[in-house]
Parts: C-alpha cells; structure tokens; sequence
C-alpha cells in the first residue's frame, strides 16, 4: 500500500529541475559513489522510459574566474567515464565564437563544452511508476495521510485518513517504509511516535520560467561566482526553465515559494553570460520546492550531501520501521533496491531484483528510440499530438 497525503508528485517530486544527471558539480564535494550510481542509473533510466526522458547536449561556457579550464575538463572526464556511458555522446571542447551554440552567448566568453545528460518529465515519472506498482498488484492511495502508526502483536497498525471523505481505516502491516521526504522526521515522531538521530536539512530551490531566448535544443549550465551552478533548459517547446537557488528553509514544505531576491539572483546570472538580457518582466512564473537533504552539518547548504541514508527501527520481535533520509530523483530506483535489502530479512520470500531490465508503463520502444518512434507514429497517426506520445509512450 502507498500512502500519499496529496495528489502524486504533489511536493517535492514535481518541482525538480527536470533532469536525470549524474550530478557534475557534486564531484568537487568527493561524492564519486553518488555520481557513479546516477550515472548508471541515467543509462537504467533512458532505456526504461525513454517517452518522458530523453538525451539532452548540456553547453558550458568558460569562465576563468570562477574554476580553471583544467578543473572542468577533469570533471568532464570522470563524468563521462565513472557511469559506463553507452548511449550517450561524449564531452566536447567548443569555440563559442564560431559554434551555433555559442551565438547567444556573450563575445567575452570565448571557450566552452558540451556534455550530455538527460530531461526528464519529473512529475510524469511518479505517475507511472504508480501505475506500473498497481498493476503489479499495489494499492495507491492518494489524497490519504498516515495520521498514527503503532505496533500491535508484531505488526503495524497503521491510520489512514482519506481527506476527501473523511473516512479513517485502518490497515495492518509487516513493515512500515517512511519514504515522506519533508516530512520524515514527523512522521518518525509524531506519527509513530518513535526517536530518531537524524535529521534532513529542508533546503529550498527555485526556478522561473521565461520565454526560450536561443536557436537549438541545447541546454545551458553556467556557473556563477559564488561556486554555485545555474541550469537553463529548454522547457515545453519555446520556454526556458532557469535554476536552481539553495537557501536554507524552516517553514512548512507545503508554503514554500520563490521569493523576489531568488529570482533577481537567477536573472543576474542569466545576464552574466547570454547577450539577450532578462527583466523581470520576462518571467512568466516560478515555482519552488523543499529538498530534503540528510542532515550532514556541512556549513553551506550546496554542500549539503544528495546521496541518501536508510534508519532501521527493527528491535527484537518487533516490525521494522525504516525510514530514507536524503535521496534524488534520479536515484530513486537504486534507493528503492536498497530498501528492500534493508527490509529483506523480514520478508524471507521476497523475489530477487528486476527493475533494471524493465519497463515503466509506455516505455517499451525498439531500442529505446524515441526519436524514432515518434517519426514513426507521426507518418501512421498525422492527427495525433506529439505531446499525448510523450506522455503516453
């Protein structure tokens, strides 16, 4: 059974930045096991849905201020050989002065490069994956809040509220995975009433939206002085998404929102670096969600661990309680993989793994071509919009 308060992919899930990537900066903070396993993940990813993610060129420009050339080629080089990448083509040097990808970017930028990752459409990606453990014989619940949980006889009985009826059930249960993001420590502690010594760091990131402002279907990553880096990708057919900002956050997960000083600190990068200047004027929207980080006490919160941390409540006769800290979208399978081994023990007749051979709902497409089979549908099916196949598969 899955719990989810609201709707799915209603947080944190859907206010990504669209993007199934190893993580290139996390290799300045050492995290080489977080990078290798996302990039494994991306290629797992790529071939698994291939409908609603798709390879994308990512165009660096160079600038000597903020890290030497030598520094991003090695990170480039590890980043093209940690995950084993076999679909994907390799990081280039470019001369942004005669490069197309280079027309939009400022003369003073005279050297870049371009390396791959993937898009991704985050909130779809929940959706199916729901749909895929339905049929496989899970019960989804949404809009339904775990309100207590408390062992009983070597079980969980666990609460669930439906916010649309009001109607409380009850549920009992061999495990309970507390995989609530934001809410983890609530519902360690209020909910089934235990401790824990962990914690996640809430740590907001926005984005805004703006009309697309180049040629091509490239994508931008640009750094800024501050050691921070600033994607801006191309974003439902002629919009661009620009993010994202790291600021601490101790309200609620539920109120958070992108305040002015975000968006003039995204705008100011942007002018940095492209001849096209932005206003504010030009930004048709924003949104922003709640990381939860695991709390590992770095000082600055880009520092702040992406990789993931498991606590196991299991005492003697007991059923567990595990609880995920931490996590990114990109690494959810493996995550989920690593759960079940947690929780293994307690389930002696648990299968062995599969996922990475197979496929989420619509994503069974002849060597993973998507491309292709658009192509295909397109010239079978001319009435039909390329945006029901993306979705759909």
């Amino acid at each position: 059974i899955l719990c989810e308060k609201d709707d799915l992919a209603e947080g944190t899930s859907s206010r990504s930045g669209k993007l199934v990537h190893g993580g290139l900066r996390y290799l300045e903070y050492y995290e080489f096991r977080l990078v290798r396993e996302a990039l494994i993940e991306r290629e797992v990813l790529l071939e698994s849905a291939p409908h609603i993610i798709w390879p994308m060129r990512f165009v660096l420009p160079h600038s000597p201020d903020d890290r030497p050339a030598w520094l991003v080629r090695l990170g480039l080089f590890l980043y093209d050989h940690l995950g084993g990448r076999k679909r994907l083509p390799a990081t280039r040097t470019l001369n942004l002065r005669t490069a197309p990808e280079g027309a939009p970017i400022k003369d003073v930028f005279k050297r870049g490069f371009e390396y791959s990752d993937c898009w991704v459409d985050d909130a779809r990606l929940v959706i199916i994956n729901a749909l895929d453990a339905a049929e496989r014989g899970a019960k989804i619940l949404a809009r339904t809040a775990c309100t207590a949980a408390r062992r009983e006889n070597g079980l969980w009985s666990v609460e669930m509220r439906d916010s649309r009826t009001g109607v409380t059930t009850t549920v009992r249960a061999r495990a309970l995975i507390n995989a609530a993001g934001p809410w983890v420590n609530d519902i360690i502690n209020r909910v089934a009433g235990q401790n824990s010594k962990r914690n996640v760091r809430l740590v907001k990131g926005s984005h805004i939206v703006v009309p697309k402002f180049w040629e091509g279907r490239q994508a931008y990553l640009v750094q800024n002085s501050d050691k921070r880096v600033i994607f801006i990708n191309p974003y439902q057919n002629d919009l661009a998404l620009i993010g994202t900002t790291d600021i601490p956050y101790d309200g609620r997960p539920e109120d958070v929102k992108a305040d002015s000083s975000e968006i003039d600190y995204l705008i100011k990068i942007v002018n940095r670096y492209f001849k096209r200047e932005l206003a504010r004027d030009d930004v048709i929207y924003s949104f922003s969600g709640v990381r939860p980080l695991y709390d590992d006490n770095a000082d600055n919160p880009s520092a702040v661990t992406r990789d993931y941390i498991f606590e196991l409540d299991a005492s003697a006769g007991q059923a567990p309680l595990l609880s995920v800290f931490g996590g990114k979208i990109t690494t959810f399978r493996k995550l989920a993989e690593h759960a079940l081994d947690r929780i293994a023990p307690f389930f002696p007749k648990m299968g062995t793994r599969w996922t990475s051979k197979g496929y989420l709902p619509g994503g069974d497409i002849a060597n993973a071509d998507f491309e292709q089979f658009l192509g295909d549908l397109g010239r079978e099916y001319p009435w039909m919009p390329a945006s029901l196949v993306k979705h759909y598969g």
